[in-house]
């Protein structure tokens, strides 16, 4: 198996997030003995989805370029939108040494789902919540 083949293999489930999150790829080759990943994402959250696969394939991608753009023209994901408030969710207020995934975990079961939450209260960074903001918290 040649080294793109490898490292496509290595970083398929970041061409998959990427597909699911409505980034439209405009290159995935080999470029200075990389993987080279280079597209287009229809919002922040999408874009964050991506890197955040990326980190927990390989948290330093030492063998990986990933160049997105934000493209507000693409059409959004139906991730997003599903993602979207809809008053059947409910309030909480972010206390000292919460994370969105923490949040996730204690509402979901799971700290998978903590872009729904960043992505239902327009969080673009969410690595970056602070105590006592008030979140939406969509029905699962």
């Amino acid at each position: 198996m040649d080294q793109l083949e490898q490292l496509k293999s290595k970083y398929a489930s970041v061409i998959d997030t990427a597909k699911q999150h409505g980034v439209v790829l405009s290159h995935v080759n080999m470029q200075d003995n990389k993987l080279l990943i280079q597209g287009a994402a229809p919002n922040e959250a999408s874009k964050n989805a991506v890197w955040n696969q990326v980190k927990a394939i390989d948290p330093g991608f030492a063998d990986l370029t990933c160049d997105l753009s934000i493209d507000s023209s693409l059409p959004q994901p139906a991730a997003a939108a599903a993602a979207a408030p809809s008053g059947g969710g409910q309030k909480y207020t972010v206390k000292a040494g919460d994370t969105l995934g923490k949040i996730s975990q204690q509402f979901y079961g799971s700290a998978n789902h903590y872009m729904k939450i960043a992505e239902a209260n327009g969080i673009d960074n969410p690595n970056l919540i602070q105590a006592g903001q008030e979140l939406e918290i969509p029905a699962a």
